[in-house]
């Protein structure tokens, strides 16, 4: 469990942390709070040559809530977001993400942006951040703003080029959001993880985004949910249940030793109506 030998470089801006991607091309990674890499480092399932660390750049690790948004920098630590009162009442769905993730000393020194940029199936953030359509800001050769929907592409795939920096993330506020998961005993990682951000109307749902996690190679939205649950009452629980039924179809679910693809199938329907149930309540 020793990672091969590398160089360590501590990038001062985000302009030299790319300078620097660009220097040593697929031979550098980026190191945020390290709690994705270096695991994999001491797999020697990764053996970068140059570690790249932007930790320290200045500027992004602040969370503002402001004319009708939410703007996170991407060295914001999962700590600081569950410890945020407005980030709890302004999009709850990504505060339960952070208080739901890992253990203390993982909240403690990793940051939302390396955990987008991982991109790991049974991660939480990437299903919050389909469900309130977030928008992921990344520095390259010119700065882009790139949706949720087009920035996880696969399993531990992104739309990161190769000396791209994620800087942040935004989103609209969403306090009709939540985030439940059945997590794993060992890891903590999501078995069946899903986020719901509700647009309420009278009582009844208006409209639903509903994502899951953990039960399929990446993260995923469940359209036929969404628009089930389009119309029912907020206090309905029974239909709201019912919505929620099938909420993985049509997806390539995981199997493993510890939750067979049936019981991840099964889980999700049961965390998609308690996703729905908290964010109604809210």
């Amino acid at each position: 469990m020793i990672p091969a030998k590398f160089d360590y470089v501590r990038a001062k801006s985000v302009a030299q942390a790319r300078e620097l991607l660009r220097e040593h091309g697929e031979d550098a990674k980026l190191l945020a709070g390290g709690h994705s890499l270096i695991p994999m480092m001491k797999l020697r399932l990764a053996q970068p040559r140059v570690l790249v660390d932007i930790a320290g750049i200045p500027g992004m690790d602040s969370i503002e809530v402001a004319a009708g948004a939410v703007t996170i920098g991407a060295l914001v630590r999962h700590a600081a977001l569950a410890a945020s009162e407005p980030l709890r009442r302004s999009a709850p769905a990504l505060w339960d993400a952070a208080n739901e993730l890992g253990d203390a000393q993982v909240r403690n020194r990793g940051t939302i942006g390396g955990a987008c940029a991982h991109a790991d199936p049974a991660a939480d953030y990437p299903a919050v951040m389909l469900a309130l359509d977030a928008v992921l800001t990344l520095e390259g050769e010119r700065r882009r703003s790139i949706r949720a929907a087009d920035f996880f592409q696969g399993m531990f795939e992104t739309a990161l080029a190769t000396d791209d920096v994620l800087s942040a993330v935004a989103f609209a506020l969403a306090p009709h959001s939540a985030y439940v998961k059945l997590h794993h005993p060992a890891s903590h990682y999501a078995v069946a993880g899903v986020a719901a951000k509700l647009e309420l109307a009278g009582g009844t749902i208006a409209s639903a985004r509903i994502a899951l996690t953990g039960v399929g190679f990446a993260a995923f939205r469940a359209p036929a949910v969404e628009a089930a649950l389009a119309g029912i009452a907020v206090l309905d629980t029974a239909a709201i249940r019912a919505a929620c039924t099938g909420a993985a179809a049509g997806a390539d679910i995981r199997s493993d030793a510890y939750a067979s693809a049936a019981y991840r199938t099964a889980m999700a329907d049961v965390f998609a109506a308690r996703a729905v149930e908290r964010a109604a309540a809210r």
